[in-house]
C-alpha cells in the first residue's frame, strides 16, 4: 500500500529521486522485516499479558519429560502475534495487485482462521481435542484447491519462456499468454518469449529441471489438473499439520520456519528476475520477486516471535501459529514451483511427521500381530524422543536449527546441481 501511496505523493508534490527506492524489492524486503520485527517486539508483550489476563494458558499433558511442569500455564495463542507481523508489513510494502501476494494474505488469514477456532475451542471450551480432525483438513482441502485452480485459471500467473523452447515442449500459441515478447541484444531481435499457461514445475537434480504434469498422462494431457490439484491440497495439509507437530519445545518450530523463509525468498528472488531465471535455467515466473516481500515479513516475524518463544518461552504459538507458518510456507513453494523440493528444504517438519506415522503405524502393526503394541521410538514427533533420553531441550532445538540450516543450504544447491 505504501508504494502507491508514495507514487501519488511524488507525482502531486515532487518528493524527490528517494522515492525510487520502493521500487526495489531488496529496499522494500529490507524495510518489512524491520517492520514485523518492530510490530512483534512493540505489541508482542501486551498480546502476552493480555493473554494472561484472560488466563489463556497451556494446559500440559504429564507425559514425563524433563521441565514440562514448568510450562504449566505459559500463555498461547500467540500465534496472533505472528499473524500481525505478517499481515501488516506485507499490506504496507508489497504491491496489493499482484496475485501472488494476493495468493498468500489469503491463504495466511485462511489457515489463520482455522488455527484461532481449534485453539478457542481448547482454551475456552476446554475441550483438550480443539476443532475436529476432519473440519481442520477440509479447511486446508479447501486452501489447496483455492490455490491450485487460482494457479490454473488467473492469467497472470505465468512461465514466461523461449518460444522455441515452448513449441519443443508441445506448447502452442492457445497457451500463451498476450504477444509474444521480443529478445534483444545490442539493438537485435535474438530471440522471441512468451508468457505460458502451463503446469511446468522445478525438479531437483535433473538436466533441463522441469517437468510438466500433462506428460505424467501421456493419453490425456489436458487432464493435467488431476494430478496437480491433489498434490498441491496434499503439500497444504501434510506441511501445515508437520509444523503443528513440530511445535513441541521452545522456538523449534519458529527457528526452522524462519530458516525456511529465508530460503524460500532466495528462489523467490530469482525465479522473478529474468536474468537470475535464465541463468540458473530455473523457470521464469513474472511477477513472483514480490513474494520476496512476503518471505521479509514471514522472517521477521518469526525472529520477532522468537524473541519471547526461545527456552524458557514466556509465549506458545498455539494452532494459529503452527498452522499459520506450515500453510504459508507450503503456499509459498507451490507458488514458487519448488513443491518438489519440500522434502529437502522442510526435511525436519517431513521427520517429525514421519516419526508420527512409524510410531502409530507400528503400535498398530504389532498389537494386531503379536497382541501387545511396540515402538520404534520412545516417544513421538522426534523431539520428544531425544527429550526422553535425556537430551537438554536447548541442545535438541539448537541442533534441529543446525539440521535446518544444513538442509536450506542443500536446497539452495539444487539450482546449480543438475
Amino acid at each position: 500500500m505504501l508504494i502507491y501511496l508514495i507514487d501519488w505523493l511524488d507525482a502531486t508534490f515532487g518528493l524527490g529521486s528517494w522515492t525510487r527506492l520502493f521500487n526495489y524489492i531488496t529496499f522494500r524486503a529490507g524495510v518489512a522485516i524491520i517492520l514485523s520485527l518492530i510490530i512483534s517486539m512493540l505489541f508482542g508483550g501486551r498480546i502476552i499479558n493480555l493473554l494472561r489476563s484472560l488466563q489463556v494458558g497451556e494446559e500440559v499433558r504429564d507425559l514425563g519429560l524433563d521441565g514440562q511442569k514448568a510450562k504449566q500455564g505459559t500463555p498461547t495463542m500467540g500465534g496472533i502475534i505472528i499473524v500481525m507481523a505478517i499481515l501488516v508489513p506485507c499490506w504496507l510494502m508489497a504491491r496489493l495487485d499482484n496475485i501472488y501476494i494476493v495468493l498468500m494474505l489469503v491463504a495466511t488469514s485462511w489457515m489463520t482462521i482455522i488455527g484461532f477456532i481449534d485453539d478457542y475451542i481448547k482454551v475456552f471450551r476446554k475441550n483438550k481435542k480443539g476443532l475436529h480432525g476432519r473440519f481442520k483438513v477440509m479447511g486446508q482441502v479447501g486452501l489447496g484447491l483455492f490455490i491450485a485452480l487460482t494457479m490454473m485459471n488467473n492469467e497472470q500467473i505465468v512461465v514466461r519462456m523461449d518460444v522455441a523452447d515452448a513449441q519443443e515442449m508441445g506448447l502452442s500459441g492457445e497457451d500463451m499468454i498476450g504477444d509474444a515478447i521480443p529478445v534483444m541484444e545490442e539493438d537485435k531481435q535474438v530471440g522471441l518469449k512468451g508468457d505460458y499457461k502451463t503446469n511446468l514445475t522445478n525438479v531437483p537434480f535433473l538436466k533441463g529441471n522441469r517437468l510438466d504434469y500433462a506428460r505424467l498422462l501421456p493419453l490425456a494431457p489436458h487432464l493435467a489438473w488431476v494430478v496437480f490439484v491433489p498434490l498441491v491440497i496434499f503439500v497444504v495439509t501434510a506441511v501445515s499439520n508437520a509444523a503443528n507437530l513440530t511445535d513441541g519445545l521452545d522456538g523449534l518450530a519458529t527457528g526452522v520456519s524462519g530458516i525456511i523463509g529465508i530460503t524460500l525468498a532466495v528462489f523467490a528472488y530469482v525465479s522473478g528476475n529474468a536474468i537470475a531465471a535464465n541463468y540458473l535455467n530455473i523457470l521464469h515466473l513474472p511477477g513472483s520477486g514480490e513474494l520476496v516481500i512476503y518471505a521479509a515479513c514471514f522472517l521477521g516475524a518469526c525472529l520477532g516471535f522468537l524473541w519471547y518463544n526461545s527456552f524458557p518461552a514466556q509465549v506458545f504459538m498455539g494452532d494459529t501459529g503452527s498452522l499459520t507458518l506450515g500453510g504459508g510456507i507450503a503456499a509459498t513453494a507451490i507458488l514458487l514451483r519448488t513443491e518438489l523440493l519440500i522434502p529437502i528444504l522442510c526435511g525436519v517438519f517431513v521427520a517429525e511427521n514421519l516419526s508420527v506415522m512409524l510410531q502409530v503405524g507400528y503400535f498398530k502393526y504389532t498389537k494386531r500381530k503379536y497382541g501387545e503394541g511396540r515402538r520404534i521410538f520412545l516417544m513421538s514427533p522426534l523431539h520428544h524422543h531425544y527429550q526422553k533420553k535425556g537430551m537438554p531441550e536447548t541442545k535438541i532445538v539448537t541442533r534441529f536449527w543446525i539440521i535446518g540450516i544444513l538442509l536450506a543450504v542443500a536446497t539452495i544447491l539444487t539450482l546449480k546441481i543438475r
